[in-house]
């Protein structure tokens, strides 16, 4: 009957844990999204394709996978400590699931509030209702969360700004020498591309960029 009942136990853990596990693979596209560096790059590297005017090159897939393999780079840490501290003491029956859960976020906690911005951060404590903790690790996150979010879209939108500047100048250049030569007509579209995208080869643009987004995460 003990043994029975062991048994039942036993299967009712396994059943916990496996819609455990599929909880979070149902959630991880959104905790890529909300949690990571995936949201600056992303739109950094939209940015940069309407900005040298392309359109549809290179296409959404290739800047997505782009900006995964980015955030891998950037998350490794995270997710090397992560593993360590959480996953494998959970693994080998050492802690329980909230435990690992808990110890699982301090690192993405400590990432995210690294990249946070302290006007964003006290304006969701003010909707929360709640005041600023003396440890972040008491920092709640349903605030946090929120707060990174806001952090990055500002941050992306100022980089894509940024990067509009150079290929607006050369917009402008043409635009007027076409305007001067009585060539209203023709698009400056269609002559200024050739020249946006070499100056962008020129200066050996996505290693600069790429290079740039990492760096800006450390």
């Amino acid at each position: 009957m003990n043994d029975a009942i062991v048994n039942i136990n036993g299967s009712n853990v396994q059943t916990l844990e496996l819609f455990f596990l599929l909880t979070v693979m149902m959630l991880l596209p959104s905790i890529i999204i909300m949690m990571t560096s995936f949201t600056r790059i992303i739109i950094v590297l939209s940015f940069t394709r309407t900005a040298l005017g392309t359109q549809q090159t290179p296409p959404n897939m290739v800047l997505i996978g782009i900006a995964l393999f980015l955030t891998l780079f950037i998350m490794s840490p995270v997710l090397d400590e992560i593993n360590e501290q959480a996953y494998i003491p959970y693994k080998n029956e050492e802690i329980t699931q909230e435990e690992a859960l808990e110890r699982a976020s301090v690192p993405l906690r400590t990432f995210m509030l690294k990249q946070t911005e302290t006007e964003s951060l006290n304006m969701y404590l003010d909707f929360a209702g709640e005041e600023m903790p003396e440890s972040i690790d008491e920092l709640p996150m349903r605030v946090v969360i929120p707060a990174f979010m806001t952090s990055e879209l500002k941050r992306g939108f100022i980089i894509g700004f940024l990067l509009f500047i150079p290929f607006l100048l050369i917009d402008m250049v043409v635009s007027s020498a076409l305007m001067s030569m009585g060539m209203i007509m023709l698009p400056p579209a269609t002559i200024s591309l050739p020249f946006k995208l070499l100056l962008f080869v020129t200066v050996d643009g996505w290693q600069l960029l790429f290079s740039t987004l990492v760096r800006g995460f450390s």
